[in-house]
């Protein structure tokens, strides 16, 4: 784990900055701004888009009496993606697109679900679910907040 944040919070930035240089130094500063701001108002837009029809799609499956689960993690991606176009730099815009993109899309989800079958199938997937609601009682629980009922006999 350390090593992919090492990757996501050092290397990637460090990467993305010697890009933005290279490229600033062939075509302009100006138009690698330029470029830079067109590909972040793009993938908004484009994920906006990809993300509205991933909504319909879930709807259509749940209309259907399916469990969405190909348009859950393809509305993940979506926002994924959406995330990564909106930080500048040319590497995220690509992974950003490959996510939206729906046929590159579509063979993310695959391997996404062929991933956590292999996890499932070998016995080695955990999940784990961590909470501040009780799940008898169902109500949010602030721990600054000393509640009554909490005392009372059942």
């Amino acid at each position: 784990m350390f090593f992919i944040l090492l990757l996501l919070f050092v290397a990637l930035p460090a990467a993305e900055i010697w890009l933005l240089i290279q490229v600033g130094s062939q075509i302009g500063v100006w138009q690698t701004i330029l470029v830079v701001l067109f590909t972040g108002v793009a993938g908004a837009y484009l994920a906006k888009m990809e993300g509205l029809a991933v909504i319909r799609n879930i709807q259509k499956a749940s209309m259907e009496g399916r469990i969405p689960g190909n348009e859950m993690i393809s509305g993940l991606l979506v926002f994924a993606g959406g995330l990564l176009l909106l930080t500048p730099g040319f590497i995220t815009d690509i992974m950003g697109i490959l996510m939206i993109f729906p046929p590159t899309r579509a063979l993310i989800v695959i391997f996404i679900k062929k991933y956590f079958e292999k996890k499932m199938t070998a016995g080695t997937a955990s999940f784990s679910f961590h909470s501040n609601i009780d799940l008898q009682n169902p109500r949010i629980k602030d721990p600054g907040v000393i509640d009554a009922d909490d005392f009372r006999d059942n």
